[in-house]
């Protein structure tokens, strides 16, 4: 698209997915955080480009916080559309091998798999099936941690402090959408400075579905901005008309 549009010299608005953090803060209210987080990773399957792929836990609440995490997988169902359960089948046969190879590679090389859902009665598993999996401690260089799988798989990864949260949040070439917990408001303002994203949602999640906030990226999650006003200047040419008077 960006090529098409180059040679015709038409511009346009690209948003290319993210690897978005979920990052939680020791003093955050876990009980409000932990159901919003599962959702925004299980919506739509984990099809949705601003899927909170990545939980980020700090180090004192990791253990505490990840098995609370860990039995809302467990309790995840998986079935066709028309059952309205946790989470549907993937879009197609090549992208549910792409996310499973994902998953096999995890795996295989040793990453912990913390829990998993389950296929719905009368699922026979022979669709596009994935069953939501939970995977931590993930090491930081490991592609869970920075490539975008969209599908139903979190990975959780602990941090220290604040510069340690910083550091993994922006160590992905993304930069759609991030998540803040915490009950500290001088925290909150510093944290959303200071992580590259083109949205910050502080003790929410996913309030950008409607029209009237901006919604795009930075890094290789494209540039531009759908939604809200600045969506208008993406798609209108400003003219200036100078007109002298005596």
């Amino acid at each position: 698209m960006q090529q098409s549009t180059a040679r015709h010299h038409v511009p346009c608005v690209l948003e290319l997915g993210g690897k978005s953090p979920q990052i939680v803060f020791d003093d955050a209210d876990l009980a409000k955080a932990a159901p919003i987080i599962v959702r925004a990773l299980v919506q739509n399957a984990g099809q949705t480009c601003s899927a909170g792929s990545r939980l980020l836990v700090q180090e004192g609440i990791y253990d505490r916080f990840v098995a609370t995490i860990a039995a809302s997988f467990e309790a995840l169902k998986v079935g066709a559309p028309e059952m309205d359960l946790d989470c549907g089948p993937l879009i197609n046969a090549r992208h549910h091998q792409r996310v499973n190879a994902f998953i096999a590679d995890a795996v295989a090389m040793g990453v912990p798999k913390l829990a998993e859902g389950s296929l719905a009665p009368g699922i026979s598993g022979e669709g596009f099936f994935v069953k939501p999996v939970l995977f931590g401690p993930v090491p930081r260089n490991h592609r869970l941690a920075c490539q975008e799988v969209f599908g139903p798989v979190l990975s959780v990864m602990p941090f220290k402090d604040e510069d340690d949260a910083v550091q993994l949040a922006n160590a992905t070439e993304y930069g759609l959408v991030a998540g803040i917990w915490t009950e500290n408001g001088s925290r909150q303002a510093r944290m959303a400075q200071r992580i590259a994203s083109g949205q910050v949602f502080i003790n929410c999640y996913g309030a950008g579905g409607g029209v009237e906030l901006p919604f795009g990226g930075v890094k290789k999650s494209g540039y531009g901005r759908e939604k809200g006003l600045l969506a208008l200047e993406e798609m209108s040419t400003t003219k200036t008309i100078v007109q002298h008077y005596e």
